[in-house]
């Protein structure tokens, strides 16, 4: 590994100076300073991170905690979209990202204990359970927090904007005619609630009767028990025009219900997703679904964190709103005669 002094050396001057010139003193002049800066880059040099850690007091790591309950990690999609863009806005400001979770091999501790023993600068909170008392423990700590999809009185959040992204979605098959709808909604929890109060605001300001058996409580990312509820709703005798699924993942088993009874999508059932993945393209037909923002989620988590590690007197804590877009595809029929 290079060190100042193999620098210094190359360069004719003192240690002092090759230090004072990475770190853009004054007292260096400036063709010095380019001499130097340019002969630690041909040599290959990177600053030692805990001799950084020392000088600057942060680590340039970002903690994210992420605890998918659904059991697909890094494979769900729209999370992992989130994340990835979280991570590459992080390392254009410089910093890593180090998963934060309770254990540590057969080492049992907090997870807030994990942020201290790895020493993180600031934490990410995303797809976990926000009601955990480990959570808690994390929020009211003293480390700078982001939460994405869920809000803290004390701490900043970027959340998606849930509410109206259904209300766009109710509004959207309205325009083709449909007036009996069923929502298969997902786990309770404030991303549920919203998207449930963006569904029924739009149906109450468009006259459209609430009927409470056709508001069932499912799961994200469960394919299975979008199944079950699906086959309900079509095997009723006034069976809904149009149903609105979870998400996009599930929206496979609220498909594959209606191909079973022998239906059509969307001629005789239609079908709308959430979130916009890119998996959602490849269903036939394509699935229509509201797309959300991953990158910018992303980008404006990492984006507040790092403000609120560098500039903590004159970041304040605030609730982030980032809009999507009604994602058209093939899965919903214009069927305006029907009443």
């Amino acid at each position: 590994m290079v060190s100042l002094k193999d620098i210094s050396v190359r360069c004719g001057v003192s240690i002092a100076t090759v230090s004072k010139a990475l770190n853009d003193h004054k007292d260096v002049s400036p063709a010095t300073k380019e001499r130097i800066i340019k002969a630690a880059k041909e040599m290959g040099y990177f600053p030692n991170s805990q001799a950084r850690a020392l000088k600057t007091n942060r680590t340039f790591n970002l903690g994210v905690m992420f605890n998918d309950e659904a059991g697909s990690g890094l494979t769900h999609e729209f999370f992992a979209k989130i994340l990835n863009s979280f991570k590459t806005q992080a390392e254009l400001s410089g910093y890593d990202i180090t998963f934060i979770n309770k254990d540590i091999g057969e080492r049992r501790m907090s997870t807030y204990e994990h942020c201290r023993y790895r020493n993180v600068d600031g934490v990410v909170i995303i797809c976990t359970d926000f009601s955990d008392p480990d959570v808690y423990e994390v929020i009211n700590g003293d480390l700078p927090v982001v939460t994405i999809d869920h809000i803290f009185d004390c701490r900043s959040a970027v959340v998606s904007d849930n509410e109206a992204g259904m209300e766009a979605l109710v509004s959207f098959v309205y325009e083709k005619g449909h007036r009996r709808l069923a929502f298969i909604q997902g786990n309770r929890s404030a991303v549920m609630e919203k998207r449930m109060s963006g569904f029924c605001k739009a149906c109450m300001h468009r006259g459209l009767k609430i009927r409470p058996d056709r508001m069932v409580l499912g799961e994200y990312y469960n394919p299975s028990i979008t199944y079950e509820f699906t086959k309900k709703f079509i095997s009723s005798g006034d069976r809904p025009t149009c149903i609105f699924m979870p998400d996009d993942y599930s929206a496979i088993g609220g498909y594959n219900a209606i191909k079973d009874f022998g239906l059509r999508i969307p001629q005789d059932v239609s079908v709308v997703g959430y979130d916009g993945i890119v998996y959602s393209k490849f269903l036939s037909p394509m699935l229509t679904s509201y797309k959300q923002d991953t990158e910018m989620i992303g980008v404006t988590a990492a984006r507040k964190l790092i403000s609120q590690i560098e500039n903590p007197s004159t970041t304040f804590t605030e609730v982030m709103t980032i809009s999507g877009e009604v994602q058209t595809g093939a899965s919903v029929a214009d069927v305006k005669d029907l009443i």
